[in-house]
This record gives C-alpha cells, structure tokens and sequence, in this order.
C-alpha cells in the first residue's frame, strides 16, 4: 500500500497525513512548550512569517532594537525550516512521474468525430427508412399477412409466409419512395409534408430513385420466386397503377381517390394468392373490404388537411367543394357499402358466427361516423371518422383470423 506520508500522493491525501502524523504533532507540541517558556522569561513568541520580515530600523543608534529583532527573525527561520524539513519526504523516495501515471494523450477532436459520424449515419438510415412509410407499409404487412391466412387450405409455411410478407412490403415501400420522389415538389408546399426527406434535401433524388427501384425490384423478384407468378403480376399492377396512373392524377382530378384505392386494396388479394393460389370468391371479399374502407377514411384526412391540399395544387373534394357536402356523401356511400361486403367472408364460409357478429358491429359504426362527418362537417368529425378508421381495419381482421372456419 502507497505511504500517504509520499508526495507522490495527491494533496489531499498528503494534507490529511500531516494532520495525522505523529512527529509533526510532537513538533508543534515541542514549539509550544518552547514559546511558553520564553513567554514565561518575558520573551516575545516568534511571530508569523509576514511578521518576521525585518522592520525599518531608526537611524537613531538603536542597535540593541535591531538586534533583538534580529534574533526573532533567526529563530523563526530556522522553526520554519525544521517545520518544512520535516514534511518534505527524501527525493529518492518518489518514483518518476513515468513510472506513476500513464500518459495517455486524449485527442478531443479526433475523439468527437466517429460519434459525429455515427449520428449521421444513424440520421441517414433513419431518412431512407422513412421514405418507405413504415406506419403505412405497417398495415400493408398486415393486410398481406391476414390474406395470407384465410387464404392457405394446408398447414402454412412459415418461410413461405415471411417470404409472402416481406415481397408485399418490398414492393409497397419502393412505390413509397418512388411517390415521394414524383410528389418532392408539392411536398415542400405543404405543412404535413415539407419536412420529408426529399423536400427537406436530406435526401438527393438520385439515392431516392436508386432506392425506390432496389426495393420494388427485390420484392418482385421475391414474389416471383417463393410465391407465385399470380402474386408477382398483382404486386406488378400494384406498383404501376399507383406510380403510373394515381399519381399523376392526383394533381388533376378527384377521381384519383377511388383509382388509388385499387392499389391500396391490392395487397390483401397479393396475400390471399401467395397462399390460395387462385383469386376466388374470399380473395376477392378481402379486395373489396380494403378498398370501400379507403374512402372514409381518406375523406377524413382530405377534409382535415384541405389547406395544405389547396396550397400545393391537389383538387381533392374538400378543395373544390369548401362545403364538404360532396366529401361528406362520399364517405356515407362508400361506409354503407363496406357492411355488405364485409360479410361476404361469413357467406362464403370462410369465417364464423363471431366474425358476422362483430362485423355488423363494426359496420355499423363506421356508418355512424361518417353520417356524422356528412352532417357536422367540422374538424371534430372528421377527426373522429379518421381514428374510428383506423381502429376499424385491424379489429376486423383480427376478429375474422381469429374465427376462421
């Protein structure tokens, strides 16, 4: 163990040890005793330091003065000495710095810049990542993976479903980011939208593209060769009819509402017949439910955001009809025509008593919301419409897998 009594310990330490040594308390005791004693023969204690310097002496011959002052001096310096010579331990006693810390230089600069670095890698993959939509490429997986299930008449697969899955998600988010990259422009005029990565420059068109295309061609390629050539062509129209024909309509008609429902719709058919094989009549009733759903629910979000829509040019039905009556009639009839065809599975015999039930539940609801989305028109409706959506889709299906015959 390190002598504390070393110097080459920290201050503190070498504080405390002379506090606490015993030669230097027998010191002190030894001056005391010895400044009483010359206090009892009427001599003068020596005084501090600052005191012992030598005072200006008269000119008037006063050496006996001089001489006592002198002495004090002599005497303090020499108590001062023994005191120091006392706490200073033997220079050979203390090993080289080199031999008791190691140097280790610390670069600040260098140091700080793999942690820059790593926040922006960390912020670039974040950008690419979400370029894909992950909230909406979220519900594509499920519908997929739902579809998936009511459609497979054997034992399922699970490497051929993660395949299914994954091949539907591939495709979905390249067309994602292919959208973005035709769509950076209005992007950048509106509120909801200005901060993506490609309006907001964090991402360059040219890795946008590259990216989109990688994607869609890997998760056709996928479909191609662990579903089915079926299942590829639908994912094929998928992403065609949403970059080639919605896409550009959005910017000319409000029709375009009802053509992007197709692809929408498209990935709960791309799951049925990955497993099923063939369309048919359950493959055809999960199509239909995605996409008279995708109306309401997009009317809710067209009314709520029907400025930025303005701004950027997009004639949805609450832009060019500030009212909303049109906007309200289209998510009553499109609601009204949801109930009928969500029952379908149950008719068909692809789901039980217990789907039937909740479905007419839920149908019903969504109708409620819409009707009074259709009457209010404000944005409290409309807000309520588009989270009853929101919450309607994936109880529905997890009541119909849930109850599958």
């Amino acid at each position: 163990m390190r002598d504390p009594r070393n110097s080459c310990a920290d201050p503190l330490t070498r504080a405390r040890s002379r506090r606490a040594r015993p030669a230097g308390a027998a010191a002190r005791r030894a001056r005391r005793d010895s400044g009483d004693a010359r206090r009892a023969d009427g001599a003068q204690p020596p005084r501090s330091l600052d005191q012992q310097r030598p005072r200006r002496l008269r000119r008037d011959g006063a050496d006996d003065v001089a001489g006592a002052d002198t002495a004090h001096l002599a005497r303090g310096r020499e108590s001062f000495a023994e005191s120091a010579a006392d706490a200073q331990p033997a220079k050979d006693s203390c090993p080289p710095r080199s031999a008791r810390v190691k140097d280790v230089p610390v670069n600040v600069a260098t140091t700080a810049i793999p942690i820059a670095a790593a926040r922006r890698s960390n912020a670039v993959v974040g950008d690419f990542v979400a370029l894909t939509k992950p909230r909406l490429n979220f519900l594509v997986v499920a519908t997929s993976a739902a579809g998936y299930y009511l459609g497979a008449r054997a034992p399922i697969d699970p490497a051929a479903m993660a395949a299914a899955v994954a091949g539907t998600a591939l495709v979905a988010g390249g067309a994602a980011v292919l959208n973005q990259l035709y769509e950076r422009d209005t992007d950048a005029l509106m509120r909801r939208t200005r901060l993506r990565p490609l309006p907001a420059g964090r991402v360059t068109p040219a890795d946008a593209r590259l990216f989109g295309i990688t994607l869609s061609a890997a998760g056709l390629a996928l479909l191609a060769a662990r579903a089915s050539a079926l299942t590829a062509a639908l994912a094929l129209t998928t992403l065609l009819v949403y970059l080639l024909v919605y896409t550009p309509m959005k910017r000319r008609t409000p029709s375009a509402t009802l053509v992007g429902a197709v692809p929408g719709a498209l990935p709960a058919l791309i799951g049925w017949t990955a497993s099923h094989g063939t369309v048919a009549a359950g493959g055809a009733a999960l199509f239909g439910i995605v996409f008279f759903w995708q109306v309401p629910h997009f009317m809710a979000i067209a009314w709520l955001y029907r400025d930025d829509y303005g701004k950027a040019g997009f004639p949805m039905l609450p832009v060019i009809d500030p009212e909303g009556a049109r906007a309200g009639r289209q998510a009553v009839l499109y609601a009204a025509a949801l109930l009928p065809t969500t029952l379908v599975p149950a008719l068909v015999g692809l789901a039980g008593a217990v789907y039937l039930g909740a479905a007419l539940v839920l149908g019903a609801a969504m109708i409620v919301l819409a009707a009074r989305f259709a009457a209010a028109r404000t944005d409290a409706s409309a807000r309520a419409l588009f989270l009853g959506s929101i919450a309607y889709l994936p109880l529905l299906w997890i009541v119909l897998v849930a109850d599958k015959v």
